[in-house]
């Protein structure tokens, strides 16, 4: 905070490290550094290259104080331990030490500036150990500048270090590089960001949501004074009481619960709700192009969970947003997620350069949804291949009896075949046969066939409902029956579980009404207690345990865990043939059930 009669200090500034034990996210440098000191290798020259606002200029100052840290009649040597200001820690810090000189290469970039370097080196320091020439952005010196610097950086004197940090490495000559020790900075990882800014807020006597350290971890992008720019600005904003709307509201972000609805809804193909979804965060001030951008970035959540089931542990992300994609993950197919994310990604460049951006991206939104259930080209390949092509296409002619159907989003997670699908018997109402037309005489008005009956679905397993569900495209139903549906008794007609503690209590009026209306048959569930069996999604996960404890038991397998220590096994496939990746077969239309083809016949 400002003092009496002072100006403010931005956090930026204000909590600027002073020491490598203050840095965060630098681990490995301030390792190297550490044993290079004590062991007395210290180089003649410095490259610190990064992102901006990852410290490279504050790093820089820390190691010229490090380089001449003395503690009289205590310490007097390079050190990186240093725990207490000594004698020139203050001034270097401050950026005002004799021996320390920082210039700016962006507006000291000729070689008349680099000829004042090569005259002043030959001169000892005047106070300190070391002479320290810290040059930021090193990239915009000129060619002549850099060639030069080189004589004097290949062989400076005794007493004189250069430290160099920019943020385009590639534009340093490789001469100027092969004569430093280069140190990349990493991009700090969201977690540790949220853990600074806790620390800032509890110093500064903030309160914040964390939900709202989240919104500005993910702005900042790994850059610590991206995130104390934005802290700044949120406690400006939020009169010292910051919570997550008025973060949202700060940063034109969208609310990240209506995103995964958003989500779900394109996934599910309605359309509609969709649309709606987008209008609503547009009302309240996002940016449709960030909208978009926030899609693309869960499409990328839900598959590297898909991928990596191991990363849905991320405590950088909220916990509504883990668990709800978690379990779209299971649901839903790579390929359908992988064409998600290229259509959002040609939709985010449409929205940016559109002239009516809330238009382009409703334009956006119906593509993805309308191509949701769309086979995709390998997909439909293989039905082709498979004869069931007709399931998702037109009809060939109008005397064909194949029934039109939905197909699935895609195949279950492991690339098996959705469960005893194909015995459900779908009984259809014959078509009514062409007219045939005759030269030269008009054709007398043929009346209107009968409107066909609704196939009648017979379920002859609780996998085989939930299956159906997913062919319905309603995602939020079969996630609920495959995570909080405990079965206990189920016959056609019939539903009897235990829900989990986590469901809704309308689950089961909800599955009676929509499984009737899509049946159109009378559906009865009951709730029960205490007998039911582990839902869907924990036999599935038993059976993954069960997968990676045979794998681990393998001779094999247990002799590369051996030979890598830190190992472990994060997931098991096995594959029979290639028939493990065909698609869901379509259902057969059968006129007579007694006529149906055996198994086999085409």
């Amino acid at each position: 905070m400002s003092g009496a009669g002072g100006a403010y200090r931005v956090l930026a500034r204000k909590y600027r490290p002073r020491s490598f034990d203050d840095l965060v996210g630098q681990e490995p440098m301030v390792r190297t550094l550490k044993n290079a000191f004590e062991t007395g290798r210290i180089a003649q020259a410095y490259m610190l290259t990064g992102v901006r606002g990852v410290g490279k200029t504050t790093t820089a100052r820390i190691l010229a104080r490090g380089l001449n840290y003395l503690i009289p009649g205590k310490i007097d040597r390079p050190t990186i331990d240093m725990p207490e200001l000594g004698v020139h820690c203050a001034e270097i810090m401050e950026g005002r030490h004799v021996d320390v000189i920082e210039m700016d290469a962006a507006s000291n970039n000729g070689i008349d500036n680099i000829r004042e370097i090569i005259e002043s080196v030959r001169y000892k320091p005047v106070s300190a150990r070391y002479k320290v020439y810290i040059l930021d952005e090193v990239h915009m010196l000129s060619g002549a500048a850099f060639n030069g610097l080189l004589k004097t950086l290949e062989e400076p004197p005794e007493h004189v270090k250069f430290i160099f940090a920019t943020t385009e490495i590639r534009k340093v000559p490789v001469t100027v590089l092969s004569r430093c020790q280069r140190f990349d900075l990493r991009r700090i990882e969201s977690d540790r960001l949220i853990g600074l800014l806790s620390s800032i807020t509890a110093k500064e006597d903030v309160s914040i949501e964390a939900d709202a350290l989240a919104m500005i971890a993910r702005a900042a992008e790994g850059s610590a004074r991206d995130s104390l720019s934005l802290l700044d600005q949120a406690i400006a904003h939020g009169a010292g009481t910051i919570s997550a709307e008025d973060v949202r509201g700060m940063l034109g972000l969208a609310d990240r619960a209506r995103i995964v609805d958003l989500f779900e809804a394109l996934m599910a193909g309605r359309t509609a709700e969709a649309l709606d979804l987008l209008k609503q965060q547009y009302d309240i001030g996002a940016d449709p192009a960030v909208v978009l951008q926030d899609l693309a970035a869960f499409t990328h959540t839900v598959t590297r969970f898909k991928v990596v089931p191991s990363s849905s542990e991320d405590s950088a992300l909220p916990q509504e947003e883990r668990q709800r994609g978690r379990a779209l993950s299971e649901a839903m197919s790579l390929r359908v997620l992988s064409r998600a994310w290229q259509m959002l990604l040609k939709g985010i460049e449409e929205v940016s350069t559109s002239s009516r951006p809330l238009a382009a991206a409703d334009m956006v939104l119906i593509r993805i949804a309308h191509a949701a259930d769309l086979p995709t080209p390998d997909e439909a390949l293989r039905l082709l291949k498979s004869g069931a092509a007709s399931a998702g296409l037109p009809s060939p002619g109008p005397s064909s009896s194949v029934p039109a159907l939905s197909l699935p989003m895609g195949q279950p997670s492991g690339g098996a075949p959705a469960p005893a699908i194909s015995q459900m018997r779908v009984q259809q109402s014959p078509v009514a046969a062409p007219v045939a037309s005759v030269p030269n005489v008009e054709t007398a008005r043929q009346p209107e066939p009968a409107r066909k009956a609704e196939p009648a679905i017979r379920f002859q397993r609780f996998e085989d409902l939930v299956a159906y569900v997913g062919l319905k495209r309603d995602i939020p139903l079969k996630i609920a029956l495959e995570t909080q549906v405990r079965l206990i008794r189920f016959d056609n007609g019939f539903l009897e579980f235990e829900p989990t503690d986590d469901a809704p209590r309308a689950l089961s009026a909800e599955i009676a009404r929509k499984i009737s209306d899509w049946t159109g048959e009378r559906w009865v569930v009951a709730v029960g207690r205490g007998e039911g069996q582990p839902t869907i999604a924990e036999a599935r996960a038993a059976e993954k345990d069960k997968a990676r404890s045979d794998a681990r038991a393998d001779p094999l397998v247990a002799a590369v865990l051996a030979r890598f220590p830190g190992a472990e096994i994060v997931d098991v496939q096995i594959r029979a043939d290639d028939t493990a990746d065909l698609p869901i077969p379509a259902l057969p239309a059968v006129e007579n059930p007694d006529e149906a083809p055996e198994p086999g016949e085409d």
